[in-house]
C-alpha cells in the first residue's frame, strides 16, 4: 500500500461519525446496510450521512451498490486488511511482540 493511500484512509476514519459508520458496516458483513438503516442505527441526518459516506467511499473503505430503490453500503475488507497490514508492516517492524499479536495490548 502506498503511504498516501494510508494517510487518506486514516484521515477518513479520524472522525467520530465516519468511524462509527465504518465499524457498523464491518459488523454487518458483506451484505452491508441500506442508507436508511445506517442513518437509523447511528441517529445521523441524511445530509450528514451522505457527506460521511462519500468521504469513506472516496478513501476506498466502503463500497456502494444499488439494490432496487435502495443503495446499500458495505465495508471493503480488502481495504481494511490492507490498511492494517500497512500499519503492522511499516510501523511495527522489528517488534515481534506487536507484529505477531492480532490485537496489541495498550
Amino acid at each position: 500500500m502506498e503511504q498516501s493511500l494510508a494517510v487518506t484512509q486514516l484521515a477518513a476514519l479520524a472522525q467520530e461519525s465516519r468511524l462509527a459508520i465504518f465499524r457498523l458496516l464491518v459488523q454487518q458483513g458483506p451484505d452491508g446496510l441500506a442508507v436508511g438503516r445506517i442513518a437509523g442505527a447511528l441517529g445521523l441526518a441524511n445530509a450528514t450521512l451522505s457527506f460521511h459516506l462519500k468521504t469513506l467511499a472516496q478513501a476506498g473503505l466502503i463500497e456502494a451498490r444499488q439494490s432496487g430503490r435502495f443503495i446499500h453500503y458495505s465495508a471493503s475488507y480488502t481495504a481494511m486488511n490492507g490498511l492494517v497490514g500497512f500499519l503492522t508492516d511499516n510501523c511495527c517492524s522489528g517488534c515481534s511482540d506487536i507484529s505477531s499479536t492480532p490485537h496489541a495490548k495498550g
